[in-house]
Order: C-alpha cells, then sequence, then structure tokens
C-alpha cells in the first residue's frame, strides 16, 4: 500500500497542478530540518506534499478562518474510524439513489439543509462536509452572506463519497500537524529559525462575475489582500521564507496591477494553471496565476 497521502477534498482552486511550479520555488531540500506554516490551508494539497517529500520537518502548522473546514480536519486526525463508517453508509444510501435524480436531489438538499443548521455532531458536521464536497458541483465551497453554504448538486452519478484508505492516512499524517482555527495572522507565533510560510488566501476574483470568493462568511476584499501584504513583510522583516499563490488579475483587458504594484519590493512569478470553474465551459482552460516569493526563500534557492 502506497503510503503517499493526498487531499480529502475537491478544492476549486486547489494547489495539486501547482506543485511542481512551488516545489522549483521551494526554499528547503528533502532531508532539511525545518518548520511549514501554512496560514489558509483549504484542501491541503501542499501539507500533504510537504509531509510526504520532507522526513525530516520539525513541525508543520495548519490553519483556517472555515471553521466547519478546520472541524473536519480535526475530527480525521482523532476520530476516522467513526467518521469512515458514516460516510459508508451515506455512499451506500446516494448510490442506491444513481437511477432516480429527484430523489438524489431530495437527499443531497437534505444533507445539505442539516449541514447549515449547525445543530450537528462535529463528527456528523464534518461527515456532511465531505459528503457535501464529494457530491456538489465542481468541489465547490461556496457561502451566502448568512454564512450558508449554497452551493448546488453536482451531476456526479455515482462520487466517491468515502475513500477509507486515504481518510486513514491522512489521520495519520496529520497526528503530526498542530491545527488551528482563526485569523492567519495569528500564525506567526509558530514561527521558529528555518521557517517557511506558504500562503494561498481567497484569490482576487478576476472579474465581478466570476468570484468565487465568499468562502466563509465575510469577504475577503482587497483590503484584506493589503492586509496579508503587510503580514508577508513582517514575516520577510522576521527572516522567514515565504510563498504566496493568487490571481493574475493583470490578464484582464484593462490591465491591472493590483499585486504588482502591492508586491513590487518581492518577486513575481507568473505560472500557468487550469481552472474549470467558470459555468460556461468555453471559458475552462489555462489561465496565469501568481506565485511571489521573498528574498529569503530566493537566497535559499541559489
Amino acid at each position: 500500500m502506497s503510503k503517499q497521502v493526498k487531499p480529502f477534498l475537491k478544492w476549486a482552486g486547489g494547489k495539486t497542478q501547482l506543485l511542481s511550479d512551488i516545489q522549483s520555488r521551494f526554499p528547503f531540500q528533502k532531508h532539511d530540518e525545518f518548520t511549514f506554516i501554512e496560514p489558509f490551508v483549504g484542501s491541503g494539497a501542499v501539507l500533504f506534499w510537504v509531509l510526504n517529500t520532507f522526513p525530516n520537518v520539525k513541525k508543520c502548522v495548519i490553519n483556517d478562518i472555515n471553521a466547519d473546514l478546520i472541524n473536519t480536519y480535526n475530527i480525521i486526525r482523532d476520530h476516522v474510524d467513526a467518521l469512515i463508517k458514516q460516510l459508508a453508509k451515506w455512499e451506500k444510501e446516494y448510490h442506491q439513489l444513481a437511477e432516480n435524480q429527484e430523489l438524489k436531489k431530495e437527499y443531497y438538499y437534505a444533507k445539505r439543509v442539516a449541514f447549515n443548521t449547525k445543530e450537528e455532531s462535529e463528527l456528523n458536521q464534518a461527515a456532511l462536509f465531505i459528503f457535501l464536497n464529494r457530491t456538489c458541483f465542481n468541489g465547490l465551497y461556496r457561502v451566502n452572506r448568512s454564512g450558508g453554504f449554497n452551493v448546488p448538486i453536482g451531476s456526479y452519478k455515482t462520487p466517491r463519497i468515502c475513500d477509507a484508505e486515504n481518510l486513514k492516512k491522512v489521520s495519520q499524517a496529520l497526528q503530526r500537524v498542530t491545527i488551528l482555527h482563526g485569523d492567519f495572522e495569528e500564525t506567526v507565533k509558530y514561527a521558529e529559525e528555518n521557517t517557511m510560510f506558504y500562503l494561498d488566501p481567497p484569490y482576487k476574483p478576476l472579474s465581478e462575475s466570476s468570484s468565487f470568493n465568499a468562502y466563509a462568511k465575510g469577504e475577503f476584499n482587497d483590503s484584506e489582500q493589503v492586509r496579508l501584504k503587510s503580514f508577508c513583510d513582517t514575516l520577510d522583516n522576521q527572516g522567514h521564507a515565504w510563498i504566496l499563490s493568487n490571481s493574475d488579475v493583470s490578464q484582464m483587458k484593462e490591465k491591472n496591477m493590483f499585486f504588482d504594484d502591492l508586491y513590487s519590493d518581492y518577486k513575481i512569478n507568473r505560472v500557468l494553471a487550469k481552472r474549470a470553474i467558470n459555468s460556461n465551459s468555453a471559458k475552462r482552460g489555462s489561465i496565469h496565476e501568481l506565485l511571489i516569493t521573498n528574498q529569503v526563500s530566493e537566497c535559499r534557492l541559489r
């Protein structure tokens, strides 16, 4: 059985496809000892790559503002067998409805209502989080102004809801990880000598109509992007290496130099990524995204 652990979520904007670009800019080698901190963990693609690749990583710290996401990480770490049992039950029930679209919809939307009540146990809330992620449209996580998950059902006939083998691997990997729920700035408290931050905030939307930014109640708007840049300045001043990813808004017809101006003191790299969350299939495909690094990262690579 492979020991490689992979993300347990489908995630719009996940970083699996950018790992080679991140790896080429990662400031540590395979056997180095360092601390890894991810203030916006999302599906954890970079976290799991670090755990798979660097056997001597001293400490990993993850954080996210999304309470349901962090609860799911905690449940997988601490109660994976009970979680698997619940997910396996729901998977069987959902697959039995594969030929009846109306009953499938009824089942899905009942689970969505249960999730949004926030009255379930922490275990069931985590199971609902994974169920909805595996059955909703494109693995998208989006909430309304009240904080309610509002993504419609996906078109998958018999989606894999319970990947028991990988969930057990994730649980084992997370035994080595400190899991936080809070504001990204709080993570600096966990930095030590030889610390690497990977920052993957909610992306600045490329247009008004393409905003999938409602990731948590309260928008990650331009002022938050500016606050994040100030946080990067703090990390740089303290001698910590960091890599930050974001959208390349300069691709718009009217040149938008928001990030080029904001991070003008740092190295801005443009890399290709395939994104498929646009509802118009003709508009899906490869676009540029940004990987921004500070001098500490660049110096370690030389």
